[in-house]
């Protein structure tokens, strides 16, 4: 048996994300985002925020989705049916919801390729590179600067990936995630592009 790092059970997860038409189930990608949450735990404080939102989304996205598992079954229609009802733009909305799980791992996906491809940059510096990549556009003033000051509480890098290895080749593994999950993102984003849902920022 191979040696596992903590991004085994996502990247396991990820094979099951799509139906066999190729559309995005509900549960299994909220699954997928879930397995990601011991990951930020090894940050600490510096990443308390992101894993307090990224909880959050999905635990309202989950809680639309037990409410009708059927109906919902496909991630998008839960977006669908905002959109119909005109519910989609509302900052309690499940598209709002999806939105900023999204982008939360965008920012994740562009944070671990920095570990892997800038192997002499320090956490903070792998930490404010991504969120400018990422996140930076669609916050206000107010979050922009909560995280700046959280990303000084960055762990030593070298003992973060010592963590997060476990007995496994943590770069393999990052690696196999960023290529698996981004494509996912990707299609979000482009479903929420579709009905002009892509742009919206914090308050």
């Amino acid at each position: 048996m191979e040696g596992t790092t903590v991004f085994a059970p996502a990247i396991e997860g990820i094979k099951t994300v799509k139906s066999d038409q190729g559309e995005i189930m509900s549960q299994p990608f909220l699954e997928v985002c879930k397995h990601i949450l011991p990951v930020i735990d090894k940050f600490g404080a510096a990443m308390a925020l992101v894993k307090s939102d990224i909880g959050g989304n999905i635990s309202r996205l989950e809680s639309k989705y037990a409410s009708n598992p059927s109906r919902f079954n496909y991630l998008y229609s839960l977006v669908q049916v905002e959109v119909e009802t005109k519910t989609a733009k509302s900052s309690s909305s499940c598209t709002n919801g999806l939105l900023w799980l999204t982008r939360a791992m965008d920012f994740l996906v562009a944070l671990f390729r920095n570990l892997i491809d800038h192997e002499d940059w320090s956490m903070s510096q792998a930490c404010t590179d991504s969120y400018t990549k990422t996140l930076k556009k669609w916050h206000g003033w107010l979050a922009s600067s909560s995280f700046t000051v959280a990303m000084k509480l960055a762990p030593d890098r070298k003992k973060f990936m010592d963590v997060i290895g476990g007995t496994g080749d943590i770069n393999a593994d990052i690696e196999q995630f960023c290529s698996a999950f981004s494509p996912l993102l990707e299609e979000n984003h482009k479903f929420l592009a579709r009905f002009g849902l892509d742009e919206l920022k914090a308050s």
